[in-house]
């Protein structure tokens, strides 16, 4: 299939062959019939794609800020990697489409394969992997053209809706671009009185009549005087601002047309430099439209498929998708004529051309000719070469790109065979960049390949377990990014399939492999006696939408605290024998954000790690203290390793990725022991238990398991 995306970078656009997606249990595979480009929010994805860095960095200075913060607690050099990665990314546009449903995912109400729907949310891309609760079935008498406005329908008519104005009411809407017309022709449909105003006499001419009652070029005090005698006097009862620059100028004008105590409502994308005393003076209320309605950007709804009650919340995104189809069904709202362009797919990038000239446009769409996609061959990139451990990498997000594939590349696995990725963009990517034979449909499709040896996992946690011993059982050796299993049947499925297969599996647990470990861990060997060990990591926060939020992904504890129950055991010399843990109040028990766990070791060693997510982001992640055999050892965030107060090793910040990596060639090259794994699988139970003792507030022994 092939897909519109443009370079992070430089705002290059091009289009591209991708796998066609893979669909979770509540997404729904369409084949797409038509898709409308969204001119105001594409334009200035565009424009700020184009623009250089210090551009960039004025436009986003909230990204600047993460930037600083990550540099601060990270160090330069891991910073600059990660912000090349992202900007090596390239992004789908688009937003808004329709087409036939291919495939349905097993929690998907209401839809079945056959069905014509209406998307949001998806790209321009010939096959598309939509959200359950953002497909609308259209009815038979609405065309896959016109249910292509569906989404930016909703965003206009959720618009509309936050005004809380009827039948009879006087609205102004600044902008008439395509929201701009849309809105006004919801707002007459449900019995308003509407006037638009733009700086634009094109888009003036096109909204008279059709979108608004009375249409106005931006002329200053003689439009507001305009509007004070359309009104009679007393000013708008609602303003609802569509316009899309970086002036804050149409939200200056909107106080001017309102009457005292309208509602303004911001749907557009418009500066807001403003001056509060017009809104003091009227006593007006300003409300900001979050795209297409209650719903957009929560996880539970867009991806996890739970919608919220009817009874509570009326109007989600997907139901103001449904009513804006239900309004064309019944003729109440004309989209037809705002169609001023439409390209083949094939010929997206001229509709691009088109929309960045001084052409006027309004609706401008794309429309697809009928396609069955290949979900099972592979793209073909380059020949194959025969020879060496052939690498198959499944998962192709920031950490695989920015550091797994150097560490991979820097140990000697020079022949990338197969990569695959969920939406299938960031393998093509990332193919191209390093040198893959191949991008494949599926992770599946990389297990199977006779050329792919090796199996590397980046995946979301819920995956890890399933694919390492599906790799394992085809006789593939895998290194896996933490944690390897989320349960305890699953990490016996992978132990299982690990010994019975003769291969390797590695787990990314990669600070034992830090030089700053590996130099305390000689100290300590010579002192050959217990250790007391404290971890001290200052997490910080993480925002609502993270993914480590998300439930089916372990949380963090079992999503990053691995790493540090690992490390403990590494500089312990022994596997975990015993463990208590408790979380803090908030957030659910095994997501939450502060925690603090107590370790036994079989030796006799003890630890406690300490898991902050309340710290100042000037202070280091990660300090470990180590106490044994008459020595103090001092670990500072893998810059530096004081012994007894003696500097003993320093460098710049290294946890230990390429070094393990290395350590992994070398076990799959030269069959090294697997001691190793038997510590991995130590530590993945270790911290099983530390969940277990979390949810029942009791002390848990940890299993030893012996072949």
């Amino acid at each position: 299939m092939k897909q519109v995306v443009q370079s992070v970078r430089s705002g290059d656009l091009r289009l591209v062959e991708v796998p066609a997606p893979q669909i979770g249990p509540s997404e729904v595979l369409v084949a797409t019939a038509c898709s409308l480009v969204s001119a105001g929010t594409e334009r200035a994805v565009r424009k700020l794609a184009s623009a250089n860095l210090v551009e960039k960095a004025r436009t986003r200075p909230d990204l600047v800020r993460q930037v600083l913060r990550k540099a601060r607690t990270e160090g330069v050099l891991p910073t600059v990697r990660a912000v090349r990665t992202r900007l090596d990314d390239e992004m789908p546009l688009g937003y808004s489409a329709a087409g036939t449903v291919l495939k349905v995912g097993e929690a998907v109400v209401g839809i079945r394969p056959g069905d014509r729907v209406a998307t949001g949310g998806a790209g321009h891309a010939s096959v598309q992997a939509v959200a359950g609760l953002l497909a609308t079935r259209l009815p038979e008498g609405v065309s896959d053209a016109d249910a292509a406005f569906a989404t930016v329908g909703a965003i206009a008519l959720h618009g509309f809706r936050l005004a809380e104005v009827g039948p009879g009411s006087r609205i102004a809407v600044i902008g008439l671009g395509l929201v701009g017309q849309l809105a006004g022709r919801l707002a007459r449909a449900a019995g308003c009185e509407v006037i638009g105003v733009d700086v634009n006499p094109w888009a003036v001419e096109r909204a008279e009549g059709t979108s608004v009652d009375v249409a106005l070029v931006e002329a200053g005090d003689d439009t507001t005087a305009a509007v004070a005698e359309w009104t009679r006097g007393a000013g708008v009862d609602a303003v609802l601002v569509t316009a899309a620059t970086r002036s804050s100028d149409p939200m200056r004008r909107a106080p001017d047309l309102a009457r005292d105590r309208a509602t303004l409502v911001l749907v557009g994308d418009v500066g807001l430099e403003l001056d509060r005393r017009p809104f003091y003076e009227k006593e007006l209320s300003f409300k900001v439209a979050r795209s297409y309605g209650p719903g957009r950007y929560e996880r539970s709804y867009e991806e996890w498929g739970i919608d919220f009650p009817v009874g509570q919340v009326r109007w989600t995104e997907g139901r103001n998708q449904e009513a804006f189809i239900g309004l064309l069904d019944r003729g109440r709202v004309a989209v037809d004529d705002l169609i001023t362009h439409q390209f083949p797919f094939e010929d997206a990038l001229a509709a691009y051309e088109l929309l960045e000239s001084d052409t006027p446009s309004l609706g401008i769409e794309l429309v697809y000719s009928s396609v069955t996609p290949d979900r099972v061959t592979p793209i073909r990139l380059a020949d194959r070469v025969p020879g060496g451990n052939g690498v198959g990498l499944i998962g192709a997000g920031a950490f695989a790109r920015g550091v797994l594939v150097p560490a991979l590349q820097s140990a000697g696995f020079g022949r990338m065979v197969s990569v695959a990725s969920a939406s299938g963009l960031s393998a093509v990517r990332l193919a191209e960049r390093v040198g893959f034979e191949q991008v494949a449909p599926s992770a599946q499709a990389v297990i199977a390949d006779p050329d792919v040896s090796i199996v590397v996992i980046a995946t979301p946690h819920d995956s890890h377990a399933t694919l390492a011993a599906a790799g394992l059982r085809a006789g593939k050796h895998v290194l896996c990014e933490k944690p390897l299993a989320l349960t305890e049947v699953e990490l016996d499925d992978v132990e299982e399939a690990w010994r019975s297969s003769g291969c390797r599996l590695w787990v990314d647990f990669n600070r034992r492999y830090a030089p700053a470990v590996l130099e305390a861990r000689r100290h300590l060997s010579r002192a050959g006696s217990p250790v007391v060990i404290t971890y001290r990591v200052n997490a910080g926060p993480i925002a609502k939408a993270h993914w480590y939020a998300d439930r089916r992904q372990g949380g963090r504890l079992l999503g990053e605290v691995c790493h540090f129950v690992d490390t403990c055991a590494a500089l312990a010399g022994a596997p975990p024998a015993e463990v208590v843990a408790v979380a803090g109040l908030a957030g659910e028990a095994q997501g939450g954000n502060d925690l603090a766990l107590a370790l036994r070791f079989d030796d006799g060693s003890l630890a406690t790690i300490t898991y902050a997510s309340g710290g100042h982001s000037s202070t280091a992640k990660e300090r470990i203290e180590i106490l044994g055999g008459g020595h103090t050892l001092v670990i500072d965030d893998f810059r530096s390793l004081t012994v007894d107060g003696a500097d003993a090793w320093s460098g710049s910040q290294d946890k230990g990725h390429t070094a393990l990596v290395s350590a992994f060639a070398r076990a799959v090259n030269q069959g090294q022991s697997d001691t190793v794994t038997e510590q991995s699988l130590a530590s993945s139970r270790a911290t099983l238990a530390a969940l277990a003792s979390v949810l029942d507030g009791r002390t848990a022994d940890v299993e030893v398991r012996t072949p």
